[in-house]
């Protein structure tokens, strides 16, 4: 069988959908899809980690699934996942996969009907035979239909940064059209992963109807496939799907607590609620009599647990309850903490904008200094600079600089560091710039060993003063590089160097794994929009999302720092 990271996360997501069929208690499903998650993000091949013995080190593999994964390793099977599979055939476990069908209208199907893929319930739907089945009746057979019809139609999961101006538009017309008294996203959206399946929404009204009746009228809309007096779920014109949920004041606290999850945490909360004789749901409490106790705000159902409010962004039971107990949440950073971008690219490389209109810009936004970085001379494909360019671009900075003085206008490059390690400029040249950030752009492709080593020579080069975009991964178009993270981290903590994260949506790098740990080790970081164009600067929202996923407070970030501070940081590398 094929035992690369994905295809190991993939096996590992189908145990914990056949263990949730089969009707296993939920701590054993998410264990596995904690550790799917966990090897999906790892910047290096999980063989070679089990090679090292040291499967362990990898959040979310305990002992039993480290003899699971050391079973695979050793015989290219595991015994486990067989047997589920011979309970359990494949399509039934792709059934999930269509809205409405959750496990255990899954298993009614296949026990009842013998249907055992997609295909087989698609046909049987339009024959008529799901409706006499019980639980379900003909309404509930045209939603199973539909969502087949918008699975076949929906794509892989979408970029935060593609979803998130999409929620914001369709609440912004919502809001014009029946100004419900609280209108706002949930899901993994309001907890910004990276990537977005649909968009979910939640809403509280009085008039709950003539919520869902106003999404569903919306001109971005372009079918209807579920719309009731609670409900909607449409599927815009461009393949999005939003499924919205609309309740009474009284309830709003409980159901956006609920509904922006994760399942995670929310089991972990309901088991705190039950140790208090409670049952907790999108409604409210209920007591162990049957009262209903309400919560009209989010904070209120933290606090009757006990608990201060925990940002969404954390929301992944990665230890938040526990620090949330102890009263140590981190104080997470927020847009207004940064006071700079330190990478961005002009048309004097590969952007779209000129010096000037970029300092416009940002000084629009309310930065303090910014970073003008573009390619050096190898990157050819995005017309990289050479010293003599680099010296007639610091000639117009500077004349740009006299004209916006309320805003510091440094010279940076983003350095190609290339196939062989070598950086793009001598030192005597990098010693000039104000702020270098090497990167890797080219031959992604090489192995461990090559690509890591090319990234520590330039984090070990006292001019490099960021590695930026440390895997050079491409959400949903190219996977990360095969570099170890964790090398790039002890290197990075050893001589000063900040990693970035980059805030381009497609990259979103480093993800929020590893900015944890990069904490954790002393690194510093560096939030940057990496932007080729004026827009491209608003991005940065996207990456302050991300490293508050990883945990990050102000000063972990290097750039929320008065220039002069970071500059004394950047000097005073090791």
């Amino acid at each position: 069988m094929d035992m690369n990271n994905k295809a190991i996360a993939k096996m590992l997501r189908e145990i914990a959908d056949m263990l949730q069929i089969k009707g296993e208690i939920i701590y054993k499903q998410l264990a596995y899809r904690r550790a799917a998650d966990s090897i999906e993000a790892l910047g290096r091949d999980l063989h070679e980690i089990w090679q090292e013995g040291k499967l362990r080190d990898v959040p979310g593999i305990g002992q039993a699934l480290e003899a699971k994964l050391d079973e695979i390793y050793r015989t290219g099977r595991m015994e486990y996942y067989d047997n589920l599979q011979e309970e359990i055939p494949a399509g039934v476990v792709s059934m999930m996969a269509i809205p409405d069908v959750g496990p255990k209208t899954a298993k009614l199907i296949w026990e009842t009907l013998g249907l055992t893929s997609v295909a087989e319930v698609e046909q049987a739907a339009r024959q008529g035979r799901l409706r006499d089945l019980p639980g379900l009746g003909e309404r509930s057979e045209q939603r199973i239909l539909e969502g087949i019809e918008s699975l076949n139609r929906r794509s892989d999961r979408i970029p935060l940064g593609m979803a998130w101006p999409v929620a914001a538009e369709l609440m912004a017309a919502m809001d014009d059209a029946v100004s419900p008294l609280a209108l706002g996203t949930a899901g993994s959206l309001r907890r910004m992963r990276e990537t977005i399946g649909d968009i979910d929404l939640l809403a509280a009204a009085e008039d709950t109807e003539r919520v869902t009746e106003a999404l569903a009228k919306l001109p971005q809309v372009a079918e209807v496939s579920l719309q009731g007096p609670t409900k909607a779920t449409v599927v815009l014109h461009n393949g999005l799907q939003v499924d919205l949920r609309v309740l009474e004041p009284p309830h709003w606290g409980a159901a956006l607590q609920y509904f922006t999850g994760s399942q995670a945490h929310n089991v972990a909360l309901r088991e705190l609620a039950r140790d208090q004789g409670l049952s907790l749901s999108e409604y409210g409490f209920k007591t162990e009599g049957g009262e209903l106790l309400t919560c009209p705000t989010e904070e209120e159902v933290y606090q009757r647990l006990g608990l201060p409010w925990i940002p969404p962004e954390l929301r992944e039971n990665r230890g938040e309850i526990e620090a949330a107990a102890q009263d140590k949440l981190p104080a997470l950073i927020t847009m207004s903490d940064l006071r700079g971008d330190l990478h961005m690219h002009t048309t004097w490389s590969d952007g779209a904008a000129t010096v000037e209109e970029m300092v416009q810009a940002a000084q629009a936004l309310g930065h303090e200094y910014i970073v003008l970085s573009d390619h050096t001379q190898s990157l050819g494909v995005a017309n990289g600079l050479d010293w003599e360019r680099f010296q007639a671009q610091r000639e117009e900075i500077t004349q740009v600089q006299e004209r916006y003085p309320g805003i510091r206008i440094l010279q940076g490059a983003e350095l190609e560091i290339r196939a062989d390690g070598a950086l793009d400029l001598d030192d005597d040249r990098l010693a000039q710039l104000d702020v270098v950030i090497a990167s890797v752009h080219t031959g992604l492709r090489q192995d461990e060993a090559t690509i890591t080593a090319r990234a520590l020579q330039a984090i070990r080069n006292p001019h490099v003063d960021i590695l930026g975009h440390p895997s050079g991964r491409l959400l949903g178009q190219r996977e990360a590089s095969a570099i170890n993270l964790n090398a790039v981290i002890q290197a990075a903590a050893e001589t000063g160097t900040l990693l970035e994260v980059n805030s381009i949506p497609d990259r979103l790098d480093l993800n929020d794994v590893y900015i944890r740990e990069a904490i954790r080790a002393g690194v510093k970081l560096a939030i940057n929009s990496d932007a080729h164009s004026v827009g491209g600067l608003e991005s940065l929202r996207f990456g302050v999302a991300t490293a508050r996923r990883g945990w990050a407070e102000a000063h972990d970030v290097a750039n929320t720092l008065p220039w002069e501070e970071l500059r004394a940081l950047l000097k005073g590398k090791g």
